[in-house]
């Protein structure tokens, strides 16, 4: 079964470049062994990277042993939900691609948070209401 986006479409590919995702295929697929649900295909700020090397999760150092580049301004990486929500809470949210987030995002995000915050404008606008 494959996983919807959280506008219920089909879940777009969040980036290649660096290849993210939890099984680092690009998309923000979950599945059961994701239980930190990195679903949220957010782009990379300063602000964001910053705020969460500031709560222990560092972002743009590489770990090579994990296949992690290492995040810059602008890449797109899928993030596990609460992450984001921690970010949004401190008023430093990453911009979010809501075509390539997984619906399953929406087990710890509202809806409208992501929108709010939207980078992709679908197309068709109805979603967004």
């Amino acid at each position: 079964m494959t996983e919807r986006n959280v506008l219920g479409g089909e879940l777009d590919q969040c980036g290649t470049d660096p290849l993210t995702g939890f099984h680092r295929d690009g998309t923000c697929t979950v599945g059961p062994q994701d239980v930190g649900l990195h679903a949220v295909c957010a782009v990379m700020t300063e602000e964001f990277l910053a705020h969460q090397a500031s709560v222990g999760n560092d972002l743009s150092t590489p770990r090579p042993e994990w296949h992690f580049p290492g995040l810059a301004p602008g890449d797109r990486w899928c993030v596990i939900a609460v992450r984001w929500l921690q970010a949004y809470d401190a008023g430093v949210a990453a911009p979010v691609v809501l075509a390539a987030t997984s619906e399953r995002a929406l087990d710890v995000v509202p809806l409208e948070l992501l929108q709010a915050n939207a980078v992709d404008v679908p197309p068709d606008l109805s979603a967004l209401d």
